[in-house]
């Protein structure tokens, strides 16, 4: 690790049960940080190993979204960091809208794989991180040994998103106090349960650098345009779900066709994952093994 970064253990907590076996420990679990364009970015590590894989989060989500995710694969031999990318979590939050976009995203990305000497590495991700994901592939092909795309968010989710996120956009830049508000009663709410947690972290937010955020995300390039989606050679798990008109069905199920070697999974749920994980986990956990083996 360079000086210029900080790293922290983070103690074991004992399992409870899964996958129907009382688990006694888990892998150990490092948080740091590394700079990267002037910013601050964090991320967590599980587990250690040559099988790398990264996982990047939704808007304004964090990094603590997938822990759960990540120390299951970490139990199986896998070296896991989730990052939390700029102006998310615990990383910087800078007011100038122009330095979000995936693509500056998906820098992001590459400059932790740099950071850490990861020469390559399975790369993942859940609604922005899977957009991201596919901006790694096409920026630097070489450093992704496989490509992890849930919920991707492409053509049919325009709309949907402009609906969900504009609203959000507006109340940061012209009501504030409501953004600061709602920061606030998520902070006297008690911390300790892993979804309770990952909701009061989406909604703290600051209201410059979250509109700063929401606008260079939904006023740039969203995604890779279907032309180049379809030149991507990278090895694809994609998990798709129907039910959200953000992450309609058909964008995910039209990405696993457009691709030249991509597999597609259906999700029962949106929440499938999160909520009861074992189905999904061994499809990743398998994909991610497979990536591996070349």
């Amino acid at each position: 690790m360079s000086p210029a970064s900080t790293a922290t253990v983070i103690e074991p907590e004992p399992f409870g049960r899964v996958d129907g076996a009382r688990r006694s420990g888990r892998p150990i679990e490092l948080t740091g940080s590394f700079g990267h364009d002037g910013h601050r970015l964090w991320y967590t590590e599980f587990g250690s190993g040559d099988r790398v894989v990264v996982l990047t989060h939704g808007i304004m989500l964090t990094r603590r979204m997938h822990a759960p995710l990540a120390r299951r694969l970490a139990r199986d031999g896998f070296r896991v960091i989730t990052l939390d990318l700029l102006g998310h979590g615990d990383s910087d939050r800078p007011t100038e809208s122009w330095r979000y976009s995936m693509t500056a995203f998906a820098e992001q990305t590459v400059a932790l794989l740099d950071h850490l000497e990861v020469d390559s590495a399975v790369i993942g991700g859940t609604s922005l991180g899977a957009n991201v994901s596919l901006e790694v592939a096409v920026a630097a092909p070489e450093r992704a040994r496989g490509l992890i795309v849930e919920m991707p968010v492409l053509d049919n989710a325009i709309v949907a998103g402009l609906v969900t996120f504009a609203p959000l956009l507006l109340a940061a830049r012209f009501l504030p106090i409501t953004v600061r508000g709602v920061a606030l009663a998520a902070a006297v709410v008690p911390h300790g349960n892993q979804w309770v947690d990952v909701v009061t972290d989406t909604l703290s937010q600051r209201p410059a650098p979250m509109a700063a955020l929401l606008h260079g995300v939904l006023f740039g390039r969203i995604a890779p345009p279907k032309s180049v989606r379809r030149k991507i050679a990278t090895r694809t798990l994609v998990i798709g779900h129907q039910g959200d008109p953000i992450h309609p069905f058909g964008d995910a199920d039209s990405l696993a066709v457009d691709m030249p070697d991509a597999e597609f999974v259906q999700a029962r749920s949106p929440v499938e994952l999160r909520l009861d994980p074992g189905r999904l986990t061994e499809a990743i956990r398998t994909f991610a093994g497979t990536c591996h083996e070349d």
